[in-house]
């Protein structure tokens, strides 16, 4: 039972062919996908309950989004502020996102 993970493709297709059909052509690219990451799951659910600003307790971000969200802050050359605001995260969340990423590094080169 180990390592299953909810199928979203189709709990959001339910959800949106159920109580947000006008939104399915904004949907479309994340409902194609054979899996969704969790920003993408986090996305949809901004596109489908965009209810102003949303609480971040329950949010939750696997290791390859994690590492998009580090690189898009390499590549654009932001700071943990910046980065923070864009993705609504915490500072303190993307300064241990990077501490932990510097251990598994020093860990591989070993």
């Amino acid at each position: 039972m180990e390592g299953r993970e909810p199928n979203y493709v189709k709990i959001f297709s339910d959800i949106i062919s159920k109580k947000f059909p006008k939104k399915i052509s904004s949907c479309t690219y994340f409902l194609e996908k054979e899996k969704l990451s969790s920003l993408d799951v986090i996305t949809l659910n901004h596109i489908l309950f965009h209810d102003g600003e949303a609480s971040n307790e329950h949010k939750s971000y696997d290791d390859e989004s994690i590492a998009k969200i580090l690189e898009y802050q390499r590549k654009n050359k932001m700071t943990n502020t910046a980065i923070a605001s864009v993705f609504k995260l915490s500072r303190n969340t993307l300064a241990a996102w990077k501490k932990n990423a510097s251990k598994k590094v020093k860990r591989i080169h070993k």
